[in-house]
């Protein structure tokens, strides 16, 4: 592997942006300097008898063409070899460098990093702390490289915004040999979603990303909210695991931690069990029969009792959140809606910040409702509290910080 970075990789700046997930590889090639996505495209159902293909890419004179097909029991290493014939087929730029998501970073990795054999042995230790996650993404990563192998690759961390946490935040009341000898601590999730629109709310707004505090919602089927002061993260709702925090599409968020040992005391469910349920079986599925959000919107607009108290659960926590973290703040200069229901549904964003005005919170209807563009403003003229409606792209912040690690450390070519 060539870990080298020469001013090749620094004046192209083609990243390939790697994503790998239990069952699903995602993946863009972006050109920086023109911002143009060359090829992006997601495999579905890896594993499985029939994987689903969707790509799209531009040709030498700019057009856009789209492609969908289904392959039989394709693996991982089949997806990945199907994406480097695609790159040769349609003669597009090569990449000059491959960024990967990667879960889970523990305190080792706090901001991105360029992969080698010590890396990749680092992150599959801490495969322990994210078994689904981390495994997944090292297959990415070896996979790419073999793929790929005078590039360099590097690793950036869903973890790695929340690791500006003080200790305070991050450390659990628990006996400390937990933290010393198995790590257990607050981490966070979501973090390259939650830097990228901090980020961009800082653009926005034309302020120094430093000089601002602002409170970002990353609302899809896994749930997240984090309070940022003066750039950095102080706090976020998940945990240990994805699982704390918000009432979310499968997971039940905070819960009395006592529940899962009377569970198993007696109902005499295994560990493994009710792991499954509080992971895969509860929040939005199991309050309302479905995750689906916009299907619970339309049961609870019909008049369904059960749709109704979901919803009402699921923004009552996040409303519990925003006032917590505006105690923490103290200023607060905007609150953010990202992801798929955040970004999607306007009726969620009025019910989060419904009784919110005595702490500076006021949505206009109408502009809640008109949100195309990459960052909607949502807020009344008078609001103290700015409110935005941005688009999230993990993608291009993953290219970002990739290309940012490249300028910093670029090396004469050997």
């Amino acid at each position: 592997m060539d870990t080298s970075i020469n001013n090749k990789t620094l004046q192209d700046d083609i990243i390939l942006v790697i994503n790998c997930g239990s069952s699903t590889v995602k993946y863009k090639l972006l050109e920086l300097a023109t911002n143009q996505i060359l090829l992006k495209g997601v495999f579905e159902g890896i594993d499985h008898k029939h994987v689903k293909h969707n790509y799209t890419w531009l040709d030498a004179e700019k057009k856009q063409h789209e492609e969908t097909n289904a392959i039989s029991n394709a693996s991982y290493t089949h997806c990945f070899h199907n994406i480097a014939d695609i790159i040769q087929t349609i003669k597009c730029k090569k990449p000059t460098a491959v960024g990967h998501r990667v879960v889970h970073g523990g305190e080792d990795f706090i901001k991105p990093t360029l992969i080698n054999p010590t890396v990749i042995a680092k992150i599959e230790q801490l495969s322990v702390l994210a078994p689904l996650h981390n495994a997944i993404n090292l297959q990415g990563i070896r996979l790419s490289i073999t793929l790929f192998p005078n590039v360099p690759h590097i690793a950036v961390f869903d973890t790695a915004f929340h690791q500006t946490m003080p200790d305070y935040v991050y450390r659990y009341p628990i006996a400390e040999s937990w933290y010393t000898e198995h790590d257990i601590r607050k981490y966070g999730f979501h973090g390259t979603s939650h830097q990228y629109v901090a980020q961009q709310a800082a653009n926005y707004l034309q302020k120094p990303l430093k000089t601002l505090n602002l409170i970002t919602l990353h609302l899809g089927n896994g749930d997240s909210v984090t309070a940022i002061k003066h750039g950095q993260c102080i706090d976020t709702s998940m945990g240990f695991t994805p699982l704390a925090g918000l009432m979310m599409g499968t997971r039940c968020g905070d819960i009395d931690p006592a529940i899962p040992l009377y569970m198993q005391q007696t109902t005499n469910m295994a560990p493994e069990q009710v792991s499954d349920e509080l992971n895969h079986q509860s929040g939005l599925l199991a309050v309302a029969g479905s995750l689906d959000m916009r299907e619970g919107l339309k049961q609870s607009n019909k008049g369904n009792h059960v749709s109704e108290l979901a919803l009402n659960m699921y923004c009552y926590r996040i409303k519990k959140y925003i006032g917590s973290y505006i105690a923490l703040l103290g200023r607060v200069d905007a609150i953010i809606f990202t992801a798929g229901v955040g970004e999607n549904s306007a009726e969620i964003r009025s019910r989060c910040c419904e009784q919110l005005d005595h702490l500076g919170i006021n949505i206009d209807a109408s502009l809640n409702e008109q949100t195309s563009h990459d960052i909607s403003e949502i807020n009344t003229r008078s609001s103290p509290i700015k409110l935005f409606v941005i688009k999230t792209n993990e993608e291009r912040q993953i290219a970002n910080e990739v290309s940012a690690y490249i300028k910093d450390n670029m090396t004469e070519e050997r």
